[in-house]
């Protein structure tokens, strides 16, 4: 019988979080989903489920350690251990705003949803990949992750502090047979960029229109493929190469 890989996916709600997740059911993957907003949450299962795939959903937040290991447990309770994770749920903050003007109680949050719960997860489903010598991990960062821009504050600080993870752990996870990148899936049509760019006049990329990059980092045709960096809106995913 053949395997049935398993992805996890974070914020998988909305916007790029559900564009994976029916991306993923489509290849055939077996799903664990979650998010803190269950109602939404729901109706992405039942459309992922309309896809045939098997999926195990939980309301979740992802910088509590004790919500972590609940819903990772689960996940594994139902498929064994995990391929593929994928550590897209983040929160941009209060709108454009001047760090001596950032609330700091709305700094504290955003630093801490955005830069804990990659580590928390990852560390989580570790232990199972590294057993098993394969696993592939996937944090998703921004273009204000490596350059800092005036009035994205706390999301731009945090993403990179994302940056700095991923490096990291890429070289802790060297020769292990896991690996561990990022990708910037870009500019977005989704609520996330209504709150970032409020006045945005120019079109947007649909998050179906970035996970390509995310499907290759997941299969094995990513082998060998640790601490890399990817615009997603410039993958190619025949060939496996950026435009």
């Amino acid at each position: 019988m053949e395997k049935q890989y398993v992805a996890v996916i974070t914020g998988a709600s909305k916007g790029l979080g559900k564009a994976l997740a029916l991306s993923f059911a489509k290849e055939g993957y077996s799903l664990g989903l979650c998010a803190r907003g269950i109602e939404e949450l729901d109706e992405v299962v039942k459309q992922v489920e309309e896809l045939g795939a098997t999926v195990v959903a939980s309301s979740a937040d992802v910088t509590q350690p004790k919500d972590v290991d609940r819903f990772i447990s689960v996940v594994e309770d139902a498929f064994g251990s995990i391929d593929v994770l994928i550590n897209n749920a983040s929160t941009f903050g209060p709108g454009p705003t001047l760090l001596s003007d950032y609330p700091i109680e709305q700094f504290e949050e955003v630093i801490r949803v955005n830069t804990s719960n990659p580590f928390l997860v990852t560390k989580r489903v570790l232990p199972g990949m590294l057993a098993k010598g394969k696993g592939s991990i996937i944090n998703v960062t921004s273009e204000v992750g490596k350059t800092g821009l005036a009035e994205w504050g706390a999301y731009s600080i945090s993403k990179f502090g994302v940056e700095g993870l991923t490096a990291i752990w890429a070289d802790e996870l060297a020769d292990t047979g896991v690996r561990i990148n990022m990708v910037d899936p870009g500019e977005m049509n989704t609520g996330m960029h209504d709150i970032a760019v409020p006045d945005c006049d120019y079109a947007l990329a649909s998050p179906d229109d970035v996970v390509d990059v995310f499907l290759y980092l997941a299969s094995e045709q990513s082998m060998g493929v640790n601490g890399e960096r990817y615009e997603a809106q410039a993958f190619t995913r025949e060939g496996s190469e950026l435009s």
